[in-house]
C-alpha cells in the first residue's frame, strides 16, 4: 500500500517537517516519488518510520540512528553489530523505567499523604456537624 506524506506524519504524529528531515538524513532509505514528484511511502518505508521514531523516543541521536540505518542497508554481515546497537538502547530505557518507577514512588506517597490528611479533615469536620446537631 502506498501512503501520502500527510498521511504517514498523521500516522505517526510527527510533522511533514520532521518526515522530510528524518528522509534528507537518510533514515528512511529509498523513500520513492510519483510522477509528480511527491513523496510516495510504502509498508517498507512506514517499517522504517516506525524503528526511527522508536529509537528517537528512547533518546538516540540522530548520528546514531543514522549509523544504525547505514549497517542495517550494509547486509547481514552487520547483524552482531547491529544487535549490541540494540542492547545499549535496551539498557537505556530500563535505566530511564527505573528512573520514571521512583518518580512514580514519591508521587504516590504525597498522593497518600494527601489523601490522609483531607480524610482526617473531612472526619473532623463530620464530628464538628455532629455536635452543633446536639
Amino acid at each position: 500500500m502506498n501512503y501520502s506524506i500527510k498521511e504517514v506524519a498523521e500516522k505517526f504524529n510527527i510533522s511533514s517537517y520532521t518526515l522530510r528531515y528524518y528522509e534528507r538524513e537518510g533514515l528512511i532509505p529509498s523513500v520513492q516519488r510519483n510522477d509528480n514528484g511527491r513523496r510516495v511511502y510504502t509498508d517498507i518505508d512506514l517499517g522504517w518510520l516506525q524503528l526511527v521514531c522508536c529509537m528517537r523516543a528512547t533518546g538516540m541521536s540522530i548520528s546514531y540512528i543514522k549509523n544504525y540505518v547505514n549497517l542495517c542497508t550494509e547486509g547481514i554481515d552487520t547483524l552482531p553489530e547491529r544487535r549490541n546497537i540494540m542492547i545499549e538502547q535496551k539498557e537505556i530505557i530500563k535505566e530511564e523505567i527505573r528512573k520514571y518507577t521512583e518518580l512514580l514512588k514519591l508521587v504516590d506517597m504525597k498522593l497518600d499523604y494527601y489523601d490522609e490528611k483531607i480524610s482526617k479533615d473531612e472526619l473532623k469536620r463530620f464530628i464538628g456537624r455532629k455536635r452543633e446537631k446536639h
